[in-house]
């Protein structure tokens, strides 16, 4: 019916029947807390890039965790930062590693909490990427994408020997879900779920997380690797790919850019949807809010409830810790 019998504005007269008719809703069950740690004892060294988020060492990240848990926050997502990188990444899979240490931690503090851990190699190279470099056709240097897979899957099996509930490759290699899937199979770790970092964009939006783990490239970038920000249908094919391959969650990173992206795989997979809200997403509005320019809360709970509304059933985000505290 035609104004004035349709009167929209009816139903958002108050609050009270804003909310009764409220169609999307994040909830503190969908929130993954991202965490960066390093080794030592005592740390917490705020990220200047990143206003509120920090580097811990593994004992104060596990006292961090019990606030965390207390909250009422599912699960966190771990990367590490060794005190030493060298070429091979041996780091990311040692089983004395940061990430390990920090695991067994977190385990006996918070047994109820889902621990995640970051699979990839760019934390721990010298080079700063994501795998084990070889030449590319043309010569030059470039990840060598099936020397990697190995040790992808050496890097899971020392995370999920030391206590993680799920690991979440994000090195975009192909074939790496499948590989770590049959080697953690193969190893008795078959009720070990993966999260894949399955649509993961090269963007613009990731230079605070490059800080806080100490990890940009030291030469090019991964463009070869990660995806062109222009592609939906390569997109479609990886997510397609990674289910096939056996990830239980597939993600996409960023979130804002990428709404679309998150939208056709809600309508198009039956896995639940993750979605990393990142750095640079946050970075922004952190810095408008200290310039007086936007009011931090309304805009990262209007942030967050668009990647809910696209789709996305789980959103990892810096603010999980502060959302919680809202949502009350």
């Amino acid at each position: 019916m035609p104004f004035p019998i349709t009167r929209m504005r009816r139903l958002r007269r108050n609050e009270t029947l804003r909310r009764m008719v409220r169609e999307t809703a994040v909830t503190v069950d969908d929130l993954i807390m991202p965490y960066f740690v390093r080794p030592g004892t005592g740390i917490k060294k705020e990220i200047v890039s990143m206003p509120g988020n920090f580097q811990w060492s593994p004992d104060t990240l596990a006292e961090e965790a019990k606030e965390l848990e207390d909250l009422g926050v599912p699960s966190l997502i771990l990367f590490g930062i060794p005190d030493e990188k060298d070429a091979q990444g041996s780091q990311a899979y040692a089983p004395d590693s940061v990430i390990c240490q920090t695991i067994e931690l977190i385990k006996e503090t918070c047994p109820s909490l889902c621990v995640i851990t970051d699979v990839c190699l760019c934390e721990y190279t010298d080079h700063g990427h994501c795998g084990i470099i070889g030449e590319n056709r043309d010569g030059n240097p470039d990840v060598d994408n099936d020397l990697t897979l190995e040790a992808l899957i050496r890097e899971s099996l020392a995370h999920v020997n030391a206590g993680a509930d799920m690991v979440a490759p994000s090195d975009m290699m192909d074939g790496r879900i499948g590989e770590i899937r049959m080697a953690l199979d193969d190893e008795g770790y078959s009720d070990v779920p993966i999260m894949a970092y399955s649509a993961k964009f090269a963007s613009a939006f990731y230079g605070p997380f490059r800080d806080a783990a100490e990890s940009p490239p030291q030469f090019g970038d991964r463009s070869s690797y990660q995806m062109d920000s222009a592609n939906l249908k390569e997109a479609m094919r990886e997510i397609e790919e990674d289910i096939e391959e056996g990830a239980d969650i597939i993600m996409v990173k960023p979130a804002l850019p990428y709404l679309d992206v998150i939208r056709w795989a809600a309508d198009n997979v039956d896995v639940p949807i993750a979605a990393y809200s990142v750095s640079g997403e946050v970075a922004m509005i952190k810095a408008a809010a200290a310039n007086g320019w936007i009011e931090e809360k309304r805009a990262a709970m209007e942030s967050l409830l668009s990647i809910k509304r696209a789709g996305a059933s789980l959103i990892l985000t810096y603010w999980a810790k502060d959302m919680a505290k809202w949502l009350g």
